[in-house]
């Protein structure tokens, strides 16, 4: 799987407005392919970094969606809506907000950092049933939502020019950014609604090498967004195995090896040379083909 095959990935910088889905479009037009997929999806009033993967590559997606994220936002205190988002339609206003200071803000910044249980919005991907929540919000329906637990490893207030709650977040995949203005507007005591989102980085992937969205079509530009699938994949224990390996592999056979050390059935990416030839299991000393790619 190698870039002059056209298996590649491309983080591209979604503006506000489309869908992850429409971003997906764009590419698949400008690339003239219909093997295009993204690694997460950003609501269309979001921007920010979006991995796009082409090719062969989109068999990767599923390793890349658990990756921690980071995100620059901004919280509206006063006002609560029912997506808890700008797009929403308000719910509650309170003034409370105009007699917080410094301190009472730093101290509901703790509340939502750590490991924390975190209720998903109404309006969320989440499936209830079967059906995602935001089909069943839609149609005025309220489920109880249980909390799940989540990791934000870092919560930090850039700027409070008040009613305005400028922060960075770095969390755990599954972490609602939404549902953090929401809480910390409950911690608050006058509730709150996001109205800005960007994402700045997915795992080893950074906002500051992705392509813009209007720049698709310029073939020079995308060569040189472009990585490697397997510079995705830097998370994970690399197993290399030499051709007759390989061979094996290729043929989805499974194979004993030395344990690198890998924790029990502990994923890993499996090469040789510089191809990317498996995703894996290692478990004991045994490689065990999960997905293989030809060569």
């Amino acid at each position: 799987m190698k870039l002059a095959d056209g298996d590649f990935l491309l983080p591209v910088d979604k503006p506000v407005g489309p869908t992850s889905h429409d971003v997906v479009g764009m590419a698949r037009r400008a690339l003239r392919t219909r093997r295009v997929g993204h690694t997460g999806t950003l609501d269309p009033f979001a921007s920010g970094l979006l991995v796009l993967c082409v090719g062969r590559a989109t068999r990767l997606s599923e390793y890349f969606t658990g990756m921690d994220k980071s995100y620059d936002a901004v919280a509206r205190l006063g006002i609560e809506t029912d997506t808890l988002d700008l797009e929403g339609e308000v719910v509650s206003t309170n003034d409370a907000w105009r007699d917080l200071d410094r301190a009472s803000i730093e101290s509901a910044t703790g509340t939502q950092a750590g490991s924390i249980e975190q209720v998903p919005p109404q309006f969320s991907a989440k499936k209830v049933d079967g059906e995602a929540m935001h089909r069943r919000a839609r149609r005025g329906e309220e489920v109880a939502l249980r909390s799940v637990p989540v990791t934000v490893h870092e919560l930090t207030v850039t700027d409070a020019p008040l009613p305005d709650l400028h922060f960075t977040v770095r969390c755990s995949s599954g972490t609602y950014i939404r549902a953090i203005a929401r809480d910390l507007g409950t911690a608050l005591g006058c509730g709150a609604h996001l109205t800005t989102l960007r994402r700045t980085r997915v795992g080893p992937f950074d906002l500051s090498r992705a392509l813009p969205v209007s720049a698709l079509d310029d073939e020079s530009a995308v060569t040189a967004a472009c990585m490697e699938p397997s510079e995705g994949l830097h998370h994970l224990t690399t197993v290399t195995v030499d051709d007759g390996v390989a061979s094996r592999i290729r043929n989805g056979q499974r194979v004993r090896i030395a344990d690198p050390g890998s924790a029990s059935d502990a994923l890993v990416t499996v090469t040789c040379g510089a191809d990317l030839l498996a995703m894996a299991t290692l478990d004991d000393g045994v490689l065990r083909p999960r997905k293989v790619f030809p060569a």
